[in-house]
């Protein structure tokens, strides 16, 4: 009995073939394509229309190759969502996170209800690309595609639509949108912020089965009879499913694009410290809470590492974890700083961004690499100790997975800054989460 993990990362989207054996999960990966961020006019856009014909693709690889699926769960980043009109159509491509048209959306957000109410109603971080204020700044603007919408579909939420034509919010996703509280939808963030509560839809937990492919569907791929389940749909709560620890002392770090730094809890922590600390109550699998940080992660050195290649000097990883290795730079900037979320030259930002408070900056590839990861690793100790602070335990071991488990130099950073043990699990930890929880739901059906 094989499961298909649909994972759709910011930079990559990939369709993966899995098998849970007694020993370990088995992947395969039968289909891969860039994700990108679209700009026209004055929007940045993800390219649903694409992604939704490649994860075909990828699923009629995977029907022809494994007759024995039974399931597909799919996973994707957060906050970022798809409107859907009466008559069941999408209302335009997805806009990305990163579009600037939530640019000093929070001064706006205050003036109408305050972060502490926000947080105290939510317990979300209060960041500018959450679902909430993407809606607020549509609010604003008078968008005539939110006064046309019937639904909002997050985006796993989104291709499970197409996939089955039945519209649901998953849990673990509709946390990430400040619209979410401790007992379901915070109503008065909607009246608040004049968003119209009547396009969410009924959420479900994660483990859920949405439904079976539609004729239309099947017929074009193959897959009849095959179920969509609603996995931990958001991907670092997939993540977080394929990490087998047990009791307290531990926390994780799902590294990629972006770090996550969290615990796994029972409850919702929403003090005044939590707020303070930027930390947000999360859904987990299971309905439980990752209480964590969002911190900018391998973003920086992605960026770089584009500029470089545009410029004909591209390393390779090999070479560039080597040279940052040798490297005695020594400056940490914070990696979080406003000018490093969507700036036009990541290298003249870093450099910008030392010069301005008298430092030397980075000149060799090597030094820009060190200065990111003793940076980040840096950040990981800060967020260690204000995660000690908050939940009153200390944290001993750091599991670690996703694309970052490769960085050597960043794991080794980490361990030298932390204190903690590392634990490096799997860089495809997201689609054995995902594969996890579809295979424990086809036992039991």
């Amino acid at each position: 009995m094989r499961h298909v993990a649909v994972d759709f990362g910011a930079g990559s989207g990939r369709v993966i073939v899995g098998e849970v054996l007694p020993e370990r999960t088995k992947l395969e990966e039968v289909h891969r394509f860039p994700n990108r961020q679209v700009r026209v006019g004055d929007r940045l856009y993800w390219d649903f229309l694409y992604l939704f014909e490649e994860m075909k693709t990828g699923l009629r690889k995977a029907f022809r190759q494994y007759p024995d699926i039974v399931s597909i769960g799919v996973d994707t980043w957060g906050v970022d969502f798809g409107l859907i009109d009466r008559q069941g159509r999408l209302l335009g491509n997805p806009v990305c996170y990163r579009d600037s048209r939530t640019s000093g959306i929070l001064e706006k957000v205050y003036q109408v209800i305050s972060r502490e109410e926000l947080y105290a109603q939510t317990g979300i971080q209060l960041m500018e690309i959450n679902t909430a204020f993407q809606l607020y700044s549509m609010v604003l603007s008078g968008d005539p595609m939110l006064q046309a919408a019937d639904k909002l579909l997050f985006m796993p939420d989104l291709f499970n639509y197409f996939l089955t034509g039945r519209a649901v919010n998953e849990y673990t996703i509709a946390t990430t949108s400040q619209l979410y509280g401790k007992d379901g939808w915070a109503d008065e963030v909607f009246t608040r912020l004049g968003i119209p509560r009547n396009i969410m839809q009924e959420v479900v937990p994660a483990g859920t089965v949405i439904g079976e492919l539609t004729e239309e569907v099947a017929a074009e791929i193959g897959g009849k009879g095959v179920k969509v389940i609603a996995v931990g749909s958001h991907d670092t709560a997939s993540a977080l499913a394929s990490i087998e620890a047990e009791g307290d002392g531990w926390a994780f770090i799902s590294s990629g694009t972006w770090s996550l730094m969290g615990v796994q809890t029972t409850e919702p922590i929403f003090t005044e410290k939590a707020l303070q600390c930027d930390f947000t109550n999360e859904g987990a699998v299971g309905g439980k809470i990752q209480f964590l940080r969002n911190i900018t992660g391998l973003w920086l050195l992605q960026n770089l590492m584009k500029e470089w290649e545009a410029e004909g000097n591209k390393p390779s990883y090999a070479d560039l974890l080597r040279e940052a290795g040798e490297s005695r730079y020594d400056i940490i900037i914070d990696v979080d700083a406003p000018c490093f979320s969507h700036p036009a030259n990541m290298g003249q930002a870093i450099r910008q961004y030392c010069t301005e408070r008298g430092w030397t900056p980075p000149a060799t590839q090597g030094e820009f690499a060190r200065c990111i990861m003793r940076s980040l690793a840096h950040k990981y100790h800060e967020v260690k100790r204000l995660l000690e602070q908050c939940t009153g335990k200390c944290i001993h071991t750091l599991h670690i997975v996703g694309g970052g488990v490769q960085n050597y130099l960043l794991n080794r950073l980490t361990e030298m800054f932390t204190g903690a043990y590392i634990q490096c699990g799997a860089v495809e930890a997201t689609a054995i989460g995902n594969i996890k929880v579809q295979a424990a739901v086809m036992k039991n059906n």
